[in-house]
C-alpha cells in the first residue's frame, strides 16, 4: 500500500513514516522544512527516513497547488493520506496569524482537493487538536461536546479543518478522519513543547516558566501511543451511514490528566537536578486543563495508550542527551 504523509520531517510525521516503513509500506513524504523551529532537527529526522527503502521525499508547501498537483500526478497509486503538516503552536498564532491561514486553511483545502482527485484514495486522516475544546469546562473532553468557543486562532483553524473535511466527505464521499491530539511528547519532539523546553533549561541551569502559577493539568501522550492510534485509524476508513457521511473525529490522548507540577517532578528525578521555577500568569490562548475521553477511538479502533509519564519522560530525556550530547 502507498501512503502519502505530509509533515514527514515533523515530530509526529517522522514517527508515523518510520512505523509505516517498518511494516513494509511505500511512503511518499512531503514537508517544506520551514524554520518555525530548528530546521536542523527536521533535517536529522528526514535523513533517517531517506536512508530507508520505500521512502520518497518531496520538499513542498502543502498550500502550493501546483506543487501538490505534480506530486499527485506522479503518485496515482496513493491509497491513504496522513495529513500532519500544519502551522502548530497556540502562542505563535498571536504573533504570526497569517501563517495559520496559509498552512492550516489553504493547505488543508489543497489536501482535500488532492484526495478528491486521486483515483485510489480510500482515506484522508488529518491532524486536528485538543485545542478545539477551547473554554469548555466539562472533563474529560469528549468528541460529543460542542466546540464553538475557541480561545486561539490555532484552535479555530483546526475546527475549520474538521468542518471542511465534513463538507468533502458529504459532497464527494471521501472518507476523512480527524484526530484531536492531546499534548504529544517523546524522542525527536518539538523544541517549542514543554518537555523539550524544561529539559533544555534544567540541563543548562536556566529557570523554567510555569504558567497559571503552576495550576495546570495536561493529558500528556507519548509518541509511540499516538502513532499506534494514527495507524489503527488510517487502516480502517469510516463508512457512510444513512445519517452520516464517511466522516469521523476522535480524541487521541493518554486518558490521564497529570498536574504540570508532577510532570516537572518526573523530569527533575530523571535528570537528577532541581528546576528553578518562575511562576507566571496564564498566557492568552492557553487553557488550564486537558483530559481526553478516548472511548470512541477505543471502541472503534481498539486504541489503548500504554505509556505513563514515568516511562515516557526517561525515554525522551535519553534521546535528548544522546542527540544534543548534553
Amino acid at each position: 500500500m502507498t501512503f502519502l504523509v505530509t509533515g514527514a520531517a515533523g515530530f509526529i510525521g517522522f514517527h508515523t513514516c518510520s512505523r509505516l516503513l517498518d511494516r513494509g509500506e511505500t511512503v511518499i513524504g512531503v514537508d517544506d522544512l520551514n524554520d518555525y523551529y530548528d530546521p536542523t532537527l527536521k533535517q536529522a529526522r528526514l535523513d533517517l527516513l531517506l536512508a530507508r527503502p520505500g521512502f520518497h521525499f518531496y520538499k513542498a508547501d502543502i498550500a502550493d497547488r501546483e506543487a501538490m498537483s505534480q506530486i499527485a500526478a506522479a503518485h496515482q497509486d496513493v491509497s491513504r493520506i496522513i495529513h500532519l503538516a500544519a502551522q502548530a503552536g497556540v502562542r505563535y498564532s498571536l504573533i504570526n496569524p497569517f501563517a495559520y491561514s496559509h498552512a492550516n486553511l489553504e493547505g488543508h483545502l489543497v489536501m482535500l482537493e488532492f484526495a478528491r482527485h486521486l483515483p485510489r484514495c480510500e482515506h484522508l486522516v488529518y491532524a486536528s487538536s485538543s485545542s478545539v475544546y477551547g473554554s469548555n469546562k466539562k472533563l474529560p473532553l469528549s468528541v460529543d461536546d460542542r466546540v464553538d468557543n475557541p480561545v486561539s486562532l490555532y484552535a479555530a483553524t483546526k475546527k475549520a479543518n474538521e468542518l471542511m473535511s465534513h463538507c468533502y466527505s458529504h459532497l464527494y464521499n471521501i472518507p476523512t478522519t480527524g484526530l484531536r491530539f492531546f499534548t504529544v511528547y517523546g524522542p525527536w519532539g518539538r523544541p517549542d513543547m514543554s518537555a523539550f523546553l524544561f529539559v533544555k533549561a534544567i540541563l543548562a541551569g536556566q529557570p523554567i516558566q510555569v504558567f497559571n502559577q503552576g495550576d495546570m493539568r495536561r493529558d500528556f501522550t507519548f509518541i509511540d501511543d499516538i502513532v499506534s492510534g494514527v495507524l489503527a485509524v488510517a487502516d480502517a476508513p469510516p463508512v457512510a451511514t444513512p445519517d452520516c457521511p464517511p466522516y469521523r473525529v476522535y480524541n487521541i490522548g493518554n486518558h490521564r490528566s497529570e498536574p504540570l507540577t508532577r510532570f516537572i517532578s518526573v523530569i527533575e528525578q530523571t535528570l537528577g537536578r532541581k528546576a528553578e521555577i518562575i511562576l507566571a500568569p496564564m498566557q492568552p490562548g492557553d487553557v488550564k486543563e486537558t483530559f481526553a475521553d478516548i472511548e470512541a477511538i477505543r471502541r472503534d479502533h481498539g486504541f489503548e495508550p500504554k505509556t505513563s509519564i514515568d516511562e515516557g519522560i526517561p525515554r525522551f530525556v535519553e534521546w535528548y542527551r544522546n542527540f544534543y550530547k548534553a
